[in-house]
């Protein structure tokens, strides 16, 4: 095991370090967050502010180590993305940034922070891979998980999630990635669509933005059933997610037999977002995080930030899903309840001969 490295200072008082064993890493800087965001604009710095503060209002301090991701290199976060992708990102903020698309931006510091954001999560994957923590947890910016191959789209330059899926596939490792996120992962969807290393399950609303992610998508001709998408309608609830991840889910994943689990945990879904209709609580997704985590080995679940707009939402959501993950029962709101989305579930057992 490496030395541990000299520590900093971050926002809030907090401290980061490395290289300790504990039951979380947390890998941020959200002290060196370059990324900054249009007057207004949803997907700003304060994001990982509030999920940082969820940490510490979920009492999870004690066990928590913070650490400063380091900067992915380009060769690295190349495993999920074209050369050309790279270079257009580093070239747009060496010109000063600007506007990809009407949803995302750049400024003159998102090529570092982005490469940073992958770098967490490669980061985590080294912690978990170690037996220095037994969960880790990606809190870093811009999300990741419209970013295709060759396109940066939905407030996303790389996709954090599938250069690390990708670097172990690469080394014949079989990764679970299961998105929890309110919009559908078209990216990471694209990425692995035709992979059968990487398995890519979506809870989404639908209709929404990015107008993908529809239930008959479930695999290349080289990685059939390899792509699971349930989309539910707006006002579905906790439930039915649960419902959802026993009775579907669950059995994909067992079939699959990962070694890795991945959870882009968009917070999104929660009845407060400002962006999507889904009714989800901070409850639910530590309801979800606990049933996820039983399917892959011990100290193998990784979680990584994608969305969530609603600041409080955030913060209670990211504290409860890390505080279920070690055992712990933080729940600053109860459980959701109803049944709306049911027919998605009997649609997808149907369709996965479930």
């Amino acid at each position: 095991m490496a030395p541990p490295a000299p520590t900093c200072a971050g926002r809030g008082g907090i401290t980061y370090s490395v290289y300790v064993a504990v039951p979380i890493a947390v890998f941020t800087s959200a002290e060196l967050d370059m990324h900054s965001a249009p007057a207004g604009h949803p997907e700003c710095p304060a994001r990982l502010d509030a999920a940082l503060a969820g940490i510490s209002e979920a009492g999870l301090l004690d066990a928590v180590e913070f650490r400063v991701p380091r900067l992915a290199t380009a060769a690295e976060i190349g495993a999920a993305h074209t050369v050309e992708h790279v270079a257009l990102i580093k070239g747009i903020a060496e010109r000063g940034g600007g506007i990809i698309d009407g949803d995302t931006y750049m400024a003159p510091g998102s090529w570092i922070t982005a490469s940073r954001a992958v770098g967490a999560v490669l980061d985590g994957v080294d912690a978990l891979r170690a037996g220095e923590c037994d969960v880790a947890f990606a809190a870093s910016r811009p999300p990741g998980h419209h970013a295709n191959a060759d396109q940066a789209m939905g407030f996303c330059l790389f996709n954090n999630v599938a250069v690390a899926a990708a670097l172990l596939a690469q080394q014949g490792e079989r990764v679970a990635i299961v998105d929890w996120d309110v919009h559908h992962g078209n990216g990471t969807q694209d990425i692995f669509y035709d992979d059968p290393r990487v398995l890519y399950v979506s809870t989404h609303e639908s209709p929404l933005y990015p107008g993908t992610g529809r239930a008959d998508e479930t695999g290349g001709p080289n990685a059939p059933m390899s792509n699971l998408n349930l989309p539910f309608p707006s006002g579905t609830r906790g439930d039915v997610f649960r419902r959802a991840v026993d009775e579907v889910i669950a059995p994909v994943v067992a079939r699959f037999a990962p070694d890795w689990l991945f959870i882009s945990a968009g917070f999104d879904g929660h009845r407060a977002d400002p962006l999507a209709g889904l009714e989800l609580t901070s409850a639910d997704f530590a309801d979800l995080a606990v049933r996820l985590q039983s399917l892959v080995p011990a100290g193998r679940t990784l979680v990584a930030l994608e969305g969530g707009y609603d600041l409080e939402a955030l913060a209670y959501s990211t504290g409860a899903t890390l505080s279920a993950l070690i055992g712990e029962t933080y729940r600053p709101e109860l459980a959701s309840t109803g049944e709306i989305g049911v027919p998605t579930i009997i649609a997808a057992k149907q369709r996965w001969n479930l």
